[in-house]
């Protein structure tokens, strides 16, 4: 089957959506989403979205805030372009319904996250992502011009190189002309041509043990991307939440939000209060990754399995008002969190690095954007600020909306691509033998690229990996397509990057820490 729209997005999070919102008003949007619509990492997001609106917050301080947690290998044109331009974007998500906390005054309720200097944290109880991902599927759903397609596994972009032409990563023209996608009702890969395409497909946090990620995040943009010899950089920068609840085997890891150490939260071990102050002078409200690789030094050290979070003195009416959802799940697992100390731990949490784009959203490959957690804009540096993702997806989405409703006029569809061939493959149905191989990889990158790293690990993974790759081409090659085996290919070829471009990163800087 062939499906032709002007604009096609894969992902239905905040930068997929906000950008098929805007594109509707120049013509037919499909949006493409391998699972469920709302099951996205932007539904996950429970801090909120960080943008200056109040005195004495500036954008200047927002701008040393994000430079300082990126350690200055940020872009700082990208870091004042966003920042400057974070406030119109909060008030569209306003405008699309959004309706962010506010105090008895009626101003906004704006909370402090790690590595803030001022509050501008804003946020809809301990639900942000959820929230926005309502309000904008929503309002997606309900549009004429917008057609989602649910459990469709985007596999391949279409470029020259399905016309019979040789593409290379030098080659400056490389063009897509849409996707190929996998119907997983019909069993059949169905072609989809587009004008223009924006890759919206969220990151990797599955290629670790644990994850605060939705079980989707595979990194399959990146993959489809790197495969289709477009540019993908500073992989090696994968952000470790700090604080994921501690409850062993389960996938994704409940995430406790930055805001909860916001408000009043402590990191503690069983014999120490506060132990987050020998090792930086903002404590608990230190950068992410200063935090996380604290937790994991006391770790080691101690050989317990995790610290503890403590809330109590907080108060419990504080905590159910701000904090509902955290406060009822801790509960159903038998924590008062008024009263009990909160086992976390760190989980793989945000790829830094991902496709590489420019201030409008474009990539290396010609009529094809991306946005959010997959791309790489500059913005984030060696770190991510807290609560800078959605506003990073929000402003670039914005901003590639602009490029391409103006681009979609001069391109031409390209209907002479081939269908999808399987000729002389076979029905691979043994998910048991690919589970295994999900399960060694995560083994793998937590034990040997995790938080902290050294040369000799990162050549051993890349030995494993290359094991790995191998046994997976070898069903891949003579299968017909399967969901959970494509998934491992792109899990494979992300870890693949971050460990190469972790191996090129000699010194330790931000959330590349060599030991």
């Amino acid at each position: 089957m062939r499906n032709t729209y002007d604009f096609l997005v894969v992902g239905s999070g905040i930068a997929g959506l906000s950008f098929a919102l805007n594109a509707a008003k120049h013509g037919r949007v499909a949006i493409l989403t391998k699972s469920e619509p709302r099951e996205t990492a932007t539904r996950y997001a429970q801090g909120g979205i960080a943008a200056v609106m109040y005195a004495p917050d500036s954008i200047e301080k927002h701008i040393a805030d994000t430079m300082k947690a990126g350690c200055y290998l940020n872009n700082e044109e990208i870091v004042r372009m966003t920042i400057t331009e974070s406030t119109d974007r909060i008030i569209d998500l306003i405008a699309l319904g959004v309706g962010f906390d506010k105090t008895a005054s009626g101003t906004f309720d704006l909370t402090k996250e790690g590595g803030h200097t001022e509050n501008r944290v804003f946020h809809v109880k301990d639900s942000t992502g959820e929230e926005i991902q309502r309000r904008l599927l929503q309002k997606a759903i309900l549009h004429p011009n917008i057609q989602v397609y649910r459990d469709y596994f985007v596999l391949e972009l279409i470029t020259q190189h399905h016309q019979g032409e040789k593409v290379t990563r030098r080659r400056e023209d490389i063009k897509c002309f849409g996707v190929y996608a996998f119907n997983q009702f019909t069993n059949e890969v169905e072609v989809f041509l587009s004008k223009v395409t924006l890759m919206a497909t969220g990151g990797c946090g599955t290629v670790y043990e644990v994850t605060s990620n939705p079980l989707i995040a595979t990194g399959d943009g990146v993959a489809m991307v790197y495969r289709a010899k477009g540019i993908v950089e500073h992989m090696e920068f994968i952000q470790f939440h700090p604080t994921s609840m501690y409850i062993p085997g389960v996938r994704p890891a409940f995430l406790i939000t930055e805001a909860l150490r916001g408000e009043g939260a402590i990191l503690s071990t069983e014999s120490e209060h506060d132990f987050m102050l020998r090792y930086d002078s903002r404590g608990s409200l230190a950068p992410r990754d200063v935090v996380a690789r604290a937790i994991d030094h006391e770790l080691k050290l101690s050989g317990k399995k995790y610290v503890y979070l403590d809330c109590r003195h907080m108060g419990k009416a504080l905590l159910q008002e701000r904090f509902p959802n955290i406060f009822a799940k801790c509960f159903s697992h038998g924590i008062d969190i008024s009263r009990d100390l909160l086992p976390v731990v760190p989980a793989a949490h945000y790829q830094v690095g991902g496709i590489k784009v420019d201030s409008y959203a474009r990539t290396s490959i010609e009529n094809l954007y991306a946005s959010g957690e997959c791309a790489c804009s500059g913005l984030h540096g060696a770190n991510r600020l807290a609560s800078n993702s959605l506003l990073e997806a929000a402003v670039f989405s914005h901003r590639a909306y602009l490029d391409a409703s103006v681009k979609v006029n001069s391109v031409e569809l390209n209907h002479d691509v081939p269908d999808w061939n399987e000729e002389s493959v076979v029905f691979y149905d043994d998910n048991a033998e690919i589970e295994k191989f999900k399960a060694r990889l995560n083994h793998l990158m937590t034990n040997d690229v995790g938080i902290a790293r050294s040369f000799e690990r990162l050549e051993h993974a890349l030995d494993e990996l290359a094991v790995i790759y191998r046994e997976t081409e070898k069903i891949y090659r003579v299968s017909k397509i399967n969901t959970s085996l494509c998934e491992l290919r792109n899990m494979i070829n992300a870890s693949y990057l971050i460990i190469k471009q972790a191996m090129l990163r000699s010194e330790s800087i931000g959330l590349h820490y060599i030991e």
